[in-house]
């Protein structure tokens, strides 16, 4: 049994209680499919009352802190080496379409390194949380470790396709093409920040994408290192963050990932 610090445990209550509106309102989009616009004005309504569930919490607990959410940008504190990173619900295509796979992400960074992380899917509980130094968990009671497969043709890896209106097929595509050949399965499941977690939890074998917010991918990060995988930006550097782009996975598949990824050129 896993006992969350005072930190996550704050962190964790914020995910939770997001959640449990999120939940609530998951149970209702399928009844707005009728209509597409309210559909899509329903799910943005529900983000945004998500991400201020989640900075009510944070800030009472932590006031001064800086937040940056995906929602409402950044919002400056007074303790400028602390800053929240947020995303209330990732993987909202997939929550318009009453698919199951969805997230609130929060982590914590401290003086520019990511040192707490909380990942929650509330329409299956699935709770992830990490801390520097001290492990990645599943729940209360499992610590997680990254796949130990290291043969490409047995991994399968997760990845995102850059959907309409966002640059990058072409790439794309001939990264998928490099990947896709030496590799026992390619999966789009349309969430980064589970992408991530679940490379943590060795249900990934790794996980690439260009493109991506500070908020997608944070906490996931964390998590990968502390169940002992390697994350980074795909050339191989410690710009995830800012660049967006982002490679992750055991230690063994990291480089021959990135090796094939190169030759998309």
């Amino acid at each position: 049994m896993a006992t969350p610090s005072t930190l996550i445990a704050v962190m964790i209550d914020a995910a939770r209680k997001a959640g449990r509106g999120l939940s609530r309102d998951f149970g209702e989009v399928s009844e707005l499919q009728v209509s597409k616009k309210g559909a899509a004005d329903f799910v943005t309504a529900a983000d945004i009352k998500a991400e201020q569930v989640v900075f009510e919490i944070l800030l009472k607990a932590r006031p001064g802190y800086t937040f940056l959410g995906e929602e409402r940008g950044l919002v400056e504190g007074t303790d400028k080496t602390h800053r929240w990173i947020v995303d209330p619900l990732d993987g909202t295509t997939n929550f318009l379409h009453g698919i199951p796979h969805f997230a609130t992400s929060i982590a914590l960074e401290r003086d520019g390194q990511v040192v707490a992380a909380v990942i929650y899917n509330p329409a299956t509980h699935d709770l992830f949380w990490a801390e520097k130094g001290k492990g990645c968990f599943f729940n209360n009671e499992k610590r997680l470790r990254v796949a130990a497969r290291t043969k490409m043709e047995e991994a399968v890896l997760a990845t995102g396709i850059p959907f309409l209106g966002k640059p990058g097929h072409a790439q794309f595509l001939k990264e998928l093409h490099q990947i896709s050949q030496r590799v026992a399965g390619v999966r789009r499941f349309g969430a980064a920040s589970l992408d991530l977690a679940w490379v943590a939890a060795g249900r990934f074998d790794g996980y690439w994408e260009r493109g991506l917010g500070a908020w997608d991918i944070a906490a996931g990060l964390l998590m990968v290192t502390e169940a002992g995988g390697k994350a980074s930006d795909i050339e191989g550097g410690d710009t995830a963050l800012t660049s967006g782009s982002v490679l992750a996975a055991n230690m063994e598949l990291h480089p021959q990932i990135m090796e094939r990824l190169r030759a998309a050129g």
